[in-house]
């Protein structure tokens, strides 16, 4: 049976190429691809640059490995997005299934366009006659490993309704026992039977010793368990700890207050499927009937730091008590209020000189989230010291750029730091942490406007600057309306469809978007595009409305130029659309 839609493919005419009629192993042995004949093929798009590839080809790797063992009719191929030979020797070299080989670019671009891969990691399942089964098999691995196959939409069916059986029949005894392993672990080593977690409210805390993360959060955590405890609340925590080194996870448990299941328990990568772990830390709230109460506590602890024990268990109604809180907070909040901390009222000069935080008030201030670790926080760079120059030229003496680094040791500061024009935090300030949990910083670059008056203007700063550039200060909702307004009056004259001599074949229209990348300069572009969606295909006003003689259309159109290539976010490297 066809699966997703039907789409049926010939596997010799995908994977072939000029005079090759094989693939390869990565020790040089050519395979025949007729000898992938009645065998489901996963054609894997990855590449050795791209993190989430590195972290899910393990996972794919160990599928494979107890798939094939169980002689399944099974084979992956690997379509590489590496730029150079020898990263595709390196990456290849820890596969255990066959290649396109690198040196065939042809038909590696071939295959990316026949099934339009906009991002990697990317597994798309064929089975044995030619039927495509799922282009979303990534999702499919992660969650469930070898229990996904053969991949078909009726096995995706009985998983999801497997799945739906174990939430509803949920105890804490089927989420934290596994095998004959019915204990978690003290601090002191000791063996505690999940049975004495029978009655309580429990959170399951995943996180990772050796993170930054854990440094800020535990003693947080710490923190409300021992109020709940003075308060006599039934609440234990079990900490799922995501250290891959043993001595580390010993060190750490002899530190923890909390329950901890033992190192490297099988247990652990099906907890990080069931409760589908999407970043850390994570902290999962079990109610005493053994159901889950909140997926996630960790962003209102985050947000509303030791207080958060007043929202305990984290039901609507204590929600709201916070809610209410966090408000008036927010109502309250002055650039004082968020910059000064005790002794801690200055920002510095990359000198090293200290400048009072009274020096910036009256200021529309920026604070800038980044790390020199960060790509996209590089990509993007320039572009922020090109929009600031621009706005310090017109606006002197109100706005200014407060630098928050999340580097992790001095060098990596000043390395990064020395190419910026503007004010930072000192590497190790204690400011850096409530700035990160008060406007809930999950990634980097990320950018927080302050107004003049000390309340939020916006958090989406990175957005705004990149679609409109300096155009966007003061980045107040008023201005951004203005903005929208100016878009659609930027477009008043132009034709709604053209035919332009690099895309003959379809007439190009008129559209508004998001960035995309123009086909015809290769520059990053926004707003509107001259667009063919059969195709994909787009081209700048400024490209696609150029005179004959030379001269284009007039309108500004480099505030939106970005990096060209890849952004990486979460589980997935998607191409700058």
């Amino acid at each position: 049976m066809a699966g997703n839609g039907g789409e049926t493919y010939d596997i010799t005419s995908l994977l072939s190429g000029n005079d090759r009629d094989y693939v390869v192993r990565n020790n040089g042995d050519q395979v025949k691809i007729a000898d992938l004949k009645d065998k489901t093929v996963g054609l894997y798009f990855s590449a050795h640059w791209c993190p989430p590839c590195r972290g899910f080809t393990p996972k794919l790797a160990e599928t494979y490995q107890n798939l094939t063992s169980q002689s399944k009719p099974l084979e992956v191929i690997f379509i590489s997005h590496d730029e150079d030979e020898e990263s595709f020797t390196s990456y290849f070299s820890e596969m255990p299934w066959l290649a396109v080989p690198f040196s065939d670019s042809e038909a590696r671009e071939r295959l990316d366009e026949t099934f339009k891969i906009r991002g990697i990691p990317s597994l798309v399942m064929i089975d044995a006659n030619g039927n495509l089964l799922t282009e979303k098999a990534v999702g499919f691995v992660r969650e469930h490993m070898s229990d996904a196959y053969p991949f078909t939409p009726e096995r995706f069916a009985e998983l999801k309704e497997i799945a739906e059986a174990e939430k509803r029949n949920q105890t804490i005894r089927s989420i934290l026992v596994r095998g004959e392993r019915d204990y978690v672990l003290s601090s002191k080593g000791d063996k505690v039977p999940v049975s004495e977690l029978e009655g309580k409210y429990v959170g399951l805390y995943f996180n990772d010793s050796r993170s930054g993360e854990w440094e800020e959060f535990t003693p947080i955590l710490t923190q409300i368990h021992e109020k709940l405890k003075q308060n006599n609340e039934n609440f234990e925590i079990v900490t799922v700890l995501l250290d891959d080194e043993e001595s580390s996870f010993n060190d750490t448990l002899a530190k923890l207050p909390f329950y901890v299941i033992p190192f490297e328990d099988k247990s652990i990568e099906k907890l990080i499927r069931y409760f589908e772990l999407r970043s850390l830390p994570t902290l999962v709230m079990i109610g005493s009937d053994g159901k889950t109460l909140r997926n996630n506590c960790a962003d209102v602890i985050e947000e509303h730091g030791v207080d958060a024990w007043e929202g305990f268990p984290f039901s609507q109604e204590k929600m709201g008590i916070l809610e209410e809180k966090a408000k008036a907070k927010l109502e309250q909040q002055t650039l004082e209020s968020l910059l000064v901390r005790g002794e801690f009222n200055y920002v510095v000069r990359k000198d090293g000189t200290k400048i009072p935080v009274s020096d910036l008030v009256g200021k529309t201030v920026i604070l800038y989230f980044s790390a020199d670790w960060c790509g996209p926080c590089h990509a993007f760079l320039p572009k922020l010291i090109e929009e600031y120059n621009k706005i310090k030229s017109k606006h002197p003496d109100s706005f200014e750029i407060v630098f928050v680094s999340s580097d992790r040791d001095e060098d990596s500061y000043n390395d990064f730091y020395s190419s910026m024009p503007w004010l930072a935090l000192p590497l190790d300030d204690p400011r850096k942490s409530f700035l990160k949990k008060t406007f809930k910083i999950r990634g980097i670059p990320s950018l927080v406007a302050i107004g003049p008056n000390g309340k939020t203007v916006s958090k989406d700063v990175r957005m705004l600057l990149t679609e409109h550039g300096a155009h966007a200060y003061p980045f107040t909702e008023e201005r951004i309306k203005e903005l929208q307004v100016e878009i659609e009056n930027m477009a008043k004259g132009w034709p709604e469809k053209i035919k332009h001599e690099l895309h003959e074949s379809h007439e190009l229209v008129l559209t508004k978007c998001g960035h995309y990348c123009c086909d015809g300069c290769d520059e990053m572009g926004g707003n509107w595009s001259y667009k063919c969606r059969e195709c994909d295909f787009d081209l700048h006003p400024k490209c696609a409305l150029e005179k004959a003689d030379g001269e284009n259309m007039g309108e500004e159109d480099g505030q939106n130029a970005a990096q060209e290539g890849y952004v990486c976010e979460g589980d997935v490297c998607r191409k700058v659309e």
